[in-house]
């Protein structure tokens, strides 16, 4: 089970940390993604984090947002800053055993965070 949280509603320019927390699972042997969908848009990757942290983002997000996780606490987060109107979506987080940027190859989602970017 994945519970996302952190979302809200921020000012272009503006910062919010998104947090996912995983119960149910040997995290340490998962990878952790964020994946987003933006409304009439399909679900695209934003990042991703190794068990042993290595990270992997999306070109539009690359020095504005951040992956981390704490195995010890089963989390993953993703912080979002500089955030830009186009950054609105639904933030999920996945994860699985595997690592690609394509949304079908992972089996557990969580139930997604809000993220509204005003200018």
């Amino acid at each position: 089970q994945l519970q996302a949280s952190g979302g809200g509603l921020v000012q272009a320019g503006g910062s919010l940390r998104l947090s996912c927390a995983a119960s149910g699972l040997t995290f340490g042997d998962y990878y952790m993604a964020w994946f987003r969908q933006a409304p009439g848009k399909e679900r695209q990757f934003v990042a991703a984090i190794s068990w042993i942290g290595n990270a992997w983002y999306t070109d539009s997000v690359k020095g504005r947002f951040t992956i981390s996780r704490d195995n010890a606490k089963n989390t993953v987060s993703l912080q979002v800053s500089s955030l830009k109107p186009e950054d609105t979506a639904v933030y999920y987080c996945a994860v699985d055993r595997g690592f690609t940027r394509r949304e079908e190859d992972w089996r557990y989602w969580g139930q997604g965070t809000q993220v509204t970017v005003s200018s």
